[in-house]
């Protein structure tokens, strides 16, 4: 390689590559681990340079497809890997777990040492659609928070997991598009002292080394860490104390930078930002003649993955006119669509890690280039620019 990926000390004994790859096998997703030497995560974890997405590995991969994306990954620094019980998307009772499958095999058949990589997955929140995950789920209560990691574990084949995720909340909260909360909706959820009793026990039984959420709400953030903070009565236990939080941010959704960032800020919590190319639309594909290639996510899964088409939806004029508006920059200073956006929010100084997705390995290659990439300030006046007159079209 002519270039050498950044690491980052997630934790005291856990350094991560700036690079993170999702295993959501369509199958991949991929992260990018931007922590700036400056910013340092308080609890301990050493990963390499993490490329991790693995949202789509078993839905629009094959394992082989899907193992040659790892290979390239792996060979290139990235040690940090990210998926889901649920994975891959869309979500199907027959393709439900194949994803960790494929990563544990993947391991195994490379013989790569466990201790190489970084392993983040999550448990499902409650949706009541997916009847195949525990009836639905039905909520995150002890019993199904124990019973998500013991099968994530065999499916995997590990006997631990580096990093387990709550994927989104166990109440009513806007999601995926939504903005506006109604406490009509509201209901008596599992209680976060449950849920922290839950992953503790898991911690202490080497089941899982730390906790992070995703989908998540400043209110959810602090409530978590207030728990965590009365169950350990000190700092210096770690097992109950969060140390990431997954959300959706890129150029079109910087809904991050309002409370949720002053909250990450002064609890020293990283943001893994997912979504970075707003589902490819900020690659520009998808203003080509034809509408884009027919594999494409938002061609191939249309009217399947209704999260994402609800959040991106181009048929929007302030979502079309932002997306072109940030294309047309890219293309004035002769830089790649998938560069701007990414090295965007690497220079964030709260993102330890870009989470997208990738089936083709020309694609990982767009996200390796995307690292040698550096926004002048220039550059940067015009993205704000658009920002202003678009602020967050897909929230």
């Amino acid at each position: 390689m002519a270039f050498a990926l950044p690491f980052f000390n997630l934790a005291p004994n856990l350094t991560v590559s700036k690079l993170c790859l999702g295993l959501t096998f369509r199958f991949i997703r991929i992260f990018i681990l931007q922590v700036p030497e400056k910013f340092c995560l308080f609890i301990a974890l050493e990963l390499f340079i993490t490329l991790s997405g693995t949202m789509t590995f078993g839905e629009q991969n094959t394992s082989e497809e899907s193992f040659k994306l790892l290979d390239k990954a792996f060979n290139s620094g990235v040690n940090f890997f990210d998926s889901a019980e649920m994975y891959p998307v869309p979500q199907r009772a027959e393709t439900h777990g194949r994803s960790e499958e494929y990563f544990g095999r993947w391991i195994r058949e490379r013989k790569v040492p466990r201790d190489n990589v970084v392993l983040a997955t999550k448990v499902s929140g409650p949706s009541g659609q997916m009847s195949w995950i525990r009836n639905g789920p039905e909520s995150l209560d002890a019993q199904n928070i124990t019973e998500a990691i013991d099968n994530s574990l065999l499916r995997i084949k590990t006997d631990y997991i580096d990093l387990y995720q709550i994927h989104w909340p166990d109440r009513y909260v806007p999601m995926f598009g939504e903005t506006d909360y109604d406490p009509l909706r509201h209901y008596t959820p599992v209680s976060f002292e449950e849920q922290l009793d839950a992953l503790e026990r898991a911690v202490d039984a080497g089941k899982i080394r730390y906790i992070g959420l995703s989908n998540e709400t400043p209110y959810g953030i602090m409530k978590f860490q207030q728990v965590a903070k009365s169950k350990a009565g000190n700092l210096q236990i770690v097992s109950v104390q969060l140390l990431s939080f997954q959300n959706a941010y890129n150029l079109l959704c910087r809904n991050f930078d309002l409370a949720m960032a002053e909250c990450c800020h002064n609890e020293r919590i990283s943001l893994l930002a997912y979504s970075p190319l707003a589902m490819g639309i900020l690659s520009g594909k998808y203003f080509a003649e034809d509408g884009g290639p027919s594999n494409a996510r938002l061609n191939l899964f249309k009217g399947r993955y209704k999260e994402g088409e609800s959040r991106y939806d181009l048929s929007k004029s302030n979502v079309l006119c932002a997306a072109k508006s940030y294309i047309d920059i890219a293309d004035r200073y002769d830089i790649h669509p998938v560069s701007l956006a990414i090295a965007f929010i690497m220079r964030h100084p709260l993102v330890a890690s870009v989470v997208f997705g990738a089936s083709k390995v020309w694609q990982l290659e767009e996200v390796l280039d995307a690292c040698k990439v550096n926004l002048s300030h220039e550059i940067i006046t015009e993205i704000n620019t658009v920002h202003l007159r678009f602020p967050s079209p897909c929230p």
